[in-house]
Protein backbone atom coordinates (compact mmCIF):
# COMPACT_ATOMS: atom_id res chain seq x y z
CA UNK A 1 0.00 0.00 0.00
CA UNK A 2 1.25 3.10 -0.47
CA UNK A 3 1.47 6.33 1.51
CA UNK A 4 -2.10 7.58 0.57
CA UNK A 5 -4.25 7.58 3.13
CA UNK A 6 -6.41 4.17 4.12
CA UNK A 7 -9.84 3.89 2.65
CA UNK A 8 -11.16 1.73 5.98
CA UNK A 9 -10.20 1.44 8.95
CA UNK A 10 -7.21 -1.20 8.54
CA UNK A 11 -7.26 -4.65 9.86
CA UNK A 12 -4.14 -5.92 12.02
CA UNK A 13 -3.14 -8.21 8.92
CA UNK A 14 -2.69 -5.19 7.06
CA UNK A 15 -1.06 -3.04 10.06
CA UNK A 16 1.16 -6.19 10.44
CA UNK A 17 2.31 -6.61 6.35
CA UNK A 18 2.55 -2.43 5.91
CA UNK A 19 4.48 -1.58 8.86
CA UNK A 20 6.00 -4.53 10.41
CA UNK A 21 9.61 -3.90 8.37
CA UNK A 22 9.32 -0.17 8.75
CA UNK A 23 8.99 -1.23 12.40
CA UNK A 24 11.62 -3.85 12.94
CA UNK A 25 14.07 -1.34 11.23
CA UNK A 26 13.39 1.51 13.30
CA UNK A 27 13.66 -0.55 16.69
CA UNK A 28 16.71 -1.89 15.18
CA UNK A 29 18.46 1.80 14.61
CA UNK A 30 17.35 2.73 18.45
CA UNK A 31 17.85 -0.23 20.34
CA UNK A 32 21.32 -1.59 18.49
CA UNK A 33 20.61 -5.16 18.03
CA UNK A 34 17.67 -6.97 16.05
CA UNK A 35 16.94 -9.71 18.32
CA UNK A 36 15.65 -7.17 20.96
CA UNK A 37 14.08 -5.20 17.73
CA UNK A 38 12.44 -8.27 16.83
CA UNK A 39 11.10 -8.83 20.54
CA UNK A 40 9.79 -5.48 20.75
CA UNK A 41 8.52 -5.48 16.57
CA UNK A 42 6.50 -8.34 18.22
CA UNK A 43 5.56 -7.74 21.43
CA UNK A 44 4.02 -4.22 19.73
CA UNK A 45 1.60 -5.79 17.34
CA UNK A 46 0.62 -8.62 20.17
CA UNK A 47 -0.26 -5.42 22.23
CA UNK A 48 -2.41 -4.66 19.47
CA UNK A 49 -4.05 -8.16 19.06
CA UNK A 50 -5.12 -8.14 22.87
CA UNK A 51 -6.73 -4.70 22.65
CA UNK A 52 -10.74 -5.16 22.48
CA UNK A 53 -10.35 -2.57 19.24
CA UNK A 54 -8.01 -1.79 17.10
CA UNK A 55 -6.51 1.85 17.24
CA UNK A 56 -8.27 4.59 14.74
CA UNK A 57 -5.63 5.39 12.33
CA UNK A 58 -6.53 6.59 8.78
CA UNK A 59 -3.26 7.17 7.06
CA UNK A 60 0.01 5.54 6.77
CA UNK A 61 1.46 7.82 9.11
CA UNK A 62 -1.23 8.17 11.83
CA UNK A 63 -0.46 4.42 11.53
CA UNK A 64 3.42 4.55 12.16
CA UNK A 65 3.03 7.21 14.80
CA UNK A 66 0.71 5.03 16.74
CA UNK A 67 2.93 1.84 16.21
CA UNK A 68 6.45 4.16 17.07
CA UNK A 69 4.36 5.33 20.24
CA UNK A 70 3.80 1.57 21.05
CA UNK A 71 7.12 0.66 20.54
CA UNK A 72 8.68 3.80 22.52
CA UNK A 73 6.81 2.74 25.29
CA UNK A 74 8.22 -1.18 24.53
CA UNK A 75 11.43 0.15 24.91
CA UNK A 76 11.18 2.22 28.00
CA UNK A 77 10.16 -0.29 29.84
CA UNK A 78 13.10 -3.03 28.13
CA UNK A 79 15.46 -0.37 29.57
CA UNK A 80 14.12 0.01 32.53
CA UNK A 81 14.05 -3.83 33.12
CA UNK A 82 18.12 -3.63 31.67
CA UNK A 83 18.72 -1.19 34.33
CA UNK A 84 16.94 -3.12 37.51
CA UNK A 85 19.14 -6.40 35.92
CA UNK A 86 22.30 -4.18 36.12
CA UNK A 87 21.52 -3.10 39.77
CA UNK A 88 20.89 -6.69 40.78
CA UNK A 89 24.07 -7.93 38.76
CA UNK A 90 26.34 -5.71 40.56
CA UNK A 91 24.81 -6.50 43.88
CA UNK A 92 25.41 -10.20 43.27
CA UNK A 93 28.60 -9.30 42.35
CA UNK A 94 29.18 -8.04 45.87
CA UNK A 95 28.22 -11.27 47.47
CA UNK A 96 30.19 -14.69 48.49
CA UNK A 97 30.25 -17.18 45.45
CA UNK A 98 28.12 -19.76 48.57
CA UNK A 99 25.56 -17.57 48.99
CA UNK A 100 24.47 -16.51 45.61
CA UNK A 101 20.72 -17.45 44.96
CA UNK A 102 19.84 -20.50 42.59
CA UNK A 103 19.30 -19.23 38.54
CA UNK A 104 15.28 -19.37 40.03
CA UNK A 105 15.82 -17.26 42.96
CA UNK A 106 17.47 -14.93 40.85
CA UNK A 107 14.41 -14.51 38.14
CA UNK A 108 12.20 -14.64 40.69
CA UNK A 109 13.42 -11.49 42.52
CA UNK A 110 14.46 -9.75 38.95
CA UNK A 111 10.50 -10.18 38.11
CA UNK A 112 10.05 -8.86 42.13
CA UNK A 113 12.13 -6.11 41.14
CA UNK A 114 10.72 -4.85 38.05
CA UNK A 115 7.17 -5.02 39.53
CA UNK A 116 8.04 -3.08 42.49
CA UNK A 117 9.98 -0.64 40.30
CA UNK A 118 6.76 -0.18 38.12
CA UNK A 119 5.00 0.19 41.30
CA UNK A 120 7.44 3.32 42.21
CA UNK A 121 7.22 4.88 38.87
CA UNK A 122 3.72 4.88 38.91
CA UNK A 123 3.43 6.87 42.04
CA UNK A 124 4.13 10.71 42.43
CA UNK A 125 8.11 10.99 42.99
CA UNK A 126 7.99 12.25 46.48
CA UNK A 127 5.31 9.23 47.70
CA UNK A 128 8.08 6.97 45.85
CA UNK A 129 11.28 8.82 47.53
CA UNK A 130 8.96 8.37 51.26
CA UNK A 131 8.95 5.13 50.73
CA UNK A 132 12.29 3.97 49.73
CA UNK A 133 13.56 5.99 52.29
CA UNK A 134 11.47 4.53 55.20
CA UNK A 135 11.50 1.44 54.09
CA UNK A 136 15.06 0.47 52.15
CA UNK A 137 16.84 2.61 54.36
CA UNK A 138 14.77 2.30 58.01
CA UNK A 139 14.72 6.14 58.32
CA UNK A 140 12.32 7.42 60.35
CA UNK A 141 9.07 9.89 59.31
CA UNK A 142 11.18 12.57 60.24
CA UNK A 143 14.32 11.83 59.00
CA UNK A 144 12.74 11.20 55.81
CA UNK A 145 10.50 14.54 56.05
CA UNK A 146 13.59 16.52 56.60
CA UNK A 147 15.19 14.96 53.79
CA UNK A 148 12.01 15.51 51.09
CA UNK A 149 11.07 18.97 53.16
CA UNK A 150 7.71 17.62 53.89
CA UNK A 151 6.25 16.78 57.56
CA UNK A 152 6.48 13.62 59.33
CA UNK A 153 2.64 13.40 59.02
CA UNK A 154 2.52 13.82 55.33
CA UNK A 155 5.55 11.31 54.87
CA UNK A 156 3.42 8.72 57.09
CA UNK A 157 0.91 9.54 54.39
CA UNK A 158 3.14 9.21 51.10
CA UNK A 159 4.75 5.51 52.58
CA UNK A 160 0.83 4.26 53.50
CA UNK A 161 -0.31 5.55 49.62
CA UNK A 162 2.84 3.65 48.18
CA UNK A 163 2.25 0.25 50.33
CA UNK A 164 -1.60 0.26 49.07
CA UNK A 165 0.06 0.24 45.45
CA UNK A 166 2.01 -2.85 46.89
CA UNK A 167 -1.25 -4.09 48.49
CA UNK A 168 -2.86 -3.98 45.12
CA UNK A 169 0.15 -5.36 43.56
CA UNK A 170 0.16 -8.15 44.77
CA UNK A 171 -3.94 -8.91 45.16
CA UNK A 172 -3.57 -8.43 41.46
CA UNK A 173 -0.89 -11.42 41.03
CA UNK A 174 -2.71 -13.12 43.12
CA UNK A 175 -5.45 -13.59 41.52
CA UNK A 176 -3.95 -13.87 38.50
CA UNK A 177 -2.57 -17.31 39.89
CA UNK A 178 -5.58 -18.24 41.30
CA UNK A 179 -7.25 -17.89 37.41
CA UNK A 180 -4.64 -19.48 35.97
CA UNK A 181 -4.45 -22.41 38.20
CA UNK A 182 -8.45 -22.30 37.64
CA UNK A 183 -7.70 -22.38 34.01
CA UNK A 184 -5.17 -24.83 33.75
Amino acid sequence: MSAADYPVQPTLHTLYHDHHRWLFDWLRRRLGNAADAADLAHDTFVRLMVRATAPEVHSFAEARAYLRTSAQNLCINLWHRQEIERAWLETLAAWPEPAYPSAERQAIVLEALAEVSAMLYALPEKAAQAFLLAVAFQMTDDEVGARLGVSGRMVRKYVAKAMFSCLQLHARDTAEALREDLEG
